[in-house]
């Protein structure tokens, strides 16, 4: 008889330390060799010594600043014993950014490891607050303390990324952490023989909730990498095989461009899958062509975020769709007046689900009466049922009255020869409202003058005459948020510096 699905993060952990106890958990490629392999017997212990060393109760906060380690996972599962909290920093903030989030959450402790000891200590002493050495921890094992965590306990507070505004504490609970790792590990076929390939920061649900905490939650082995490098990334695919992978565009471009991308066998890989609504045809076409598919998952800070998926049986024919409602997750697009819209036509997506956190830090309701969480990204729903994401509401421009989604116009523009990223935005305009702006990063290969109409040229009868940019600049680099998200506001600011 199966045992009973696990209803707290203590649960799921004497589950697998049960069932998997000798099989590798976690295996890091950091340089400590008390982290380097840990299986889940180990894992668990260290949990419950983690527990017991610190000073926590139900509710309390304890943030962690560092890199992809070990230990910010067994910090999450000794938290929800005590039915505590993680909040784990971006470690590529600034430290009046970090100051911002403290402020908001107020942790009783910041956990870190030794690449971030000075600034964690320094922050800590600006707060008021204890910075921890993650080795300075008594973890020896002993008898396993009590599971004290609840369902409904909060267990992870992540903030989002900040491109709309001022970041907000996404909260999830112990039960949107496990329905997160159910769905997630269903849609992508995981079991106890996977080798999951984690790369991406864990300050984030991608990197976190997407494949790592799901390949646990299962048995497999995840092979955590520090932080992204494209060459260990490719070298430990050869090495160690890995079944599964989850990455951005950004991180995708840069192991298509590395010299030993052709080289590598991947044929281990099932699937890679990315983190991102919206993915460049070349990057996929790229991975295709290898024979592996890439698969999509759509969702936000807020939705677990397992929401909307792409699954490898059809990522090869349906490039651009982010795929449909993940097993348990319910999706509508709504209007301006939160109507539902036709299919075929663009709406807002909501989504509601039980991954879905249902609090920003401290109360402040993510969801509306009837529990479904507005994303402010927009899409269409296609005959068969799947979903394509055409862009964020805030994005939206409005030309002669008609609405212009940038994506339509980016994704064209990213399959130029010459165009290595764009991004385009909506400048203000007297006659029109607003114009489309093209801010382009370019290839080497591209020419110094009159790039623009070559560029222009691939849009003839791809995309109507409104649609095109009225007006577009050559940049080295487009600004973007620690995830790769590019941040629009910022070009917007740009543009108007430029007049």
């Amino acid at each position: 008889m199966a045992p009973q699905p696990a209803i707290t993060l203590g649960g799921l952990l004497a589950q697998r330390a049960a069932s998997h106890a000798h099989h590798t958990a976690l295996q890091w490629d950091g340089a400590d060799p008390r982290w380097q392999r840990l299986d889940y017997a180990t894992l668990a212990e260290r949990a419950h010594a983690m527990a017991r060393a610190l000073p926590v109760e139900r509710g309390l906060r304890v943030a962690w600043l560092g890199f992809n380690h070990p230990a910010q996972l067994v910090l999450l599962f000794a938290l929800g014993l005590r039915g505590a909290v993680l909040v784990p920093l971006n470690y590529r903030l600034a430290p009046a950014e970090w100051a911002t989030i403290l402020d908001d959450c107020a942790p009783l402790l910041l956990l870190h490891d030794d690449a971030f000891a000075e600034p964690a200590r320094a922050l800590a002493a600006a707060e008021g607050l204890q910075a921890v050495a993650i080795e300075s921890l008594d973890l020896t094992p002993d008898e396993p303390v009590v599971d004290q965590g609840r369902a409904s306990d909060a267990a992870l507070i992540v903030y989002t990324s900040g491109t709309t505004g001022d970041p907000k504490g996404a909260v999830h609970t112990q039960a949107n952490l496990l329905a997160n790792m159910a769905i997630a590990a269903q849609v992508q076929a995981m079991s106890a023989h996977d080798s999951v390939l984690t790369a991406l920061p864990l300050f984030h649900v991608g990197g976190l909730c997407i494949q790592t905490l799901p390949a646990l939650s299962m048995g497999a082995r995840v092979l955590l990498h520090r932080r992204f490098d494209p060459g260990a990334v490719l070298d430990t695919i050869a090495r160690e095989r890995p079944t599964l992978t989850l990455q951005v565009p950004a991180t995708l471009q840069a192991l298509l461009q590395h010299p030993h991308w052709s080289a590598v066998d991947l044929s281990c890989l099932r699937a890679i899958w990315a983190g991102s609504s919206l993915l460049p045809a070349e990057l996929l076409r790229a991975c295709h062509a290898r024979g592996v598919p890439v698969c999509n998952v759509y969702g936000s800070t807020e939705t677990g975020p397992f929401s909307i998926a792409l699954g490898p049986d059809r990522a090869m024919e349906l490039v651009g769709s982010c795929g449909w409602p993940a097993p348990g997750v319910e999706v509508k697009l709504v209007d301006e007046q939160g109507e539902p819209v036709a299919r075929g036509r663009v709406g807002e997506i909501c989504v509601r689900a039980p991954n879905v956190a249902q609090l920003y830090w401290p109360d402040v309701d993510a969801v509306d009466s009837e529990g479904f969480f507005h994303s402010g990204d927009l899409a269409r729903q296609e005959a068969e049922g799947h979903y394509v994401v055409v862009g964020r509401s805030k994005d939206m421009i409005i030309s002669g009255g008609e609405n212009i989604y940038p994506a339509e116009i980016e994704q064209l523009l990213a399959e130029h020869p010459w165009v290595a990223e764009c991004a385009v935005v909506g400048r203000p305009d007297e006659r029109w409202g607003e114009v489309c702006v093209a801010v382009v990063v370019l290839r080497e290969t591209a020419p110094v003058d009159d790039w623009t109409s070559g560029v222009e040229a691939s849009l003839h009868g791809r995309l109507a005459r409104y649609k095109w940019p009225r007006m577009w600049h050559r940049v080295d680099a487009l600004p973007r948020t620690a995830l790769g998200k590019v941040v629009k506001p910022a070009i917007r600011a740009w543009l108007v510096s430029q007049r």
